[in-house]
C-alpha cells in the first residue's frame, strides 16, 4: 500500500511541477499566443490536481469553463488583434527585474504566512461529502453575483478586442 501512496504522491508533485513550469513559461515566452497556450496548460495541471484531491466536479468545471471557454475567448481576442504578427512591436519588457523582485518578495511573504498560520485539522473532514446538487444550488444562488460579474468582464474583453481590431483596419 505504501508503494501506491508513493506513486500517487509523485504524480501529484509532478502535476504541480508541470503547472509551475507552464506558469513560468506563460510569463517568459515572447510570443503572446504561446503564452496563452502555456496558461491553458497551467489550468489543465490545476484540473489534474483537483482530480487527485477527489474533487471531480471542480476538475471538470476547470476544464470546461476555464480551459474550454475562457482560453477560447483569450485566443480569439489575441487572433483578432492585427498587431499579433507584427515584428516591429516591442518583445521585451523593461520591468523584468522589478517583476522578478516582486515575485521573490511575494513568495517569501506567502511562505511565511503559510508556515506561521495555524491550520486546524478536523478529524471528520474526509467524511464531509457535498453533493453536486448542493454545490450547484450554492453557485447559482449564493455566489451568482461573482459569476455574472465575470461574464460581463469577459464580454467586455471580447468587445474591446473587436474594437481594437476594427480601429486598426479603418486607420
Amino acid at each position: 500500500m505504501t508503494h501506491l501512496y508513493d506513486i500517487v504522491k509523485f504524480g501529484i508533485y509532478a502535476l504541480m511541477a508541470f503547472s509551475v513550469l507552464a506558469a513560468i513559461l506563460a510569463v517568459t515566452v515572447r510570443n503572446l499566443f504561446h503564452a496563452a497556450l502555456c496558461f491553458a496548460a497551467v489550468l489543465i495541471g490545476i484540473a489534474g490536481v483537483f482530480l487527485s484531491l477527489h474533487a471531480d466536479f471542480l476538475a471538470m468545471v476547470q476544464i470546461l469553463i476555464y480551459v474550454g471557454a475562457v482560453m477560447t475567448l483569450v485566443i480569439f481576442a489575441i487572433m483578432l488583434t492585427e498587431r499579433f504578427g507584427d515584428n516591429s512591436s516591442p518583445q521585451n519588457n523593461s520591468l523584468t527585474l522589478a517583476a522578478f523582485g516582486l515575485a521573490i518578495v511575494s513568495l517569501i511573504a506567502f511562505s511565511t504566512i503559510s508556515v506561521k498560520t495555524r491550520w486546524p485539522i478536523q478529524e471528520n473532514a474526509g467524511a464531509l461529502h457535498l453533493s453536486v446538487g448542493e454545490l450547484a444550488y450554492a453557485l447559482l444562488n449564493t455566489y451568482v453575483l461573482p459569476f455574472e460579474v465575470i461574464s460581463v468582464l469577459l464580454i467586455t474583453t471580447l468587445i474591446g478586442a473587436v474594437i481594437i481590431a476594427k480601429k486598426d483596419r479603418v486607420s
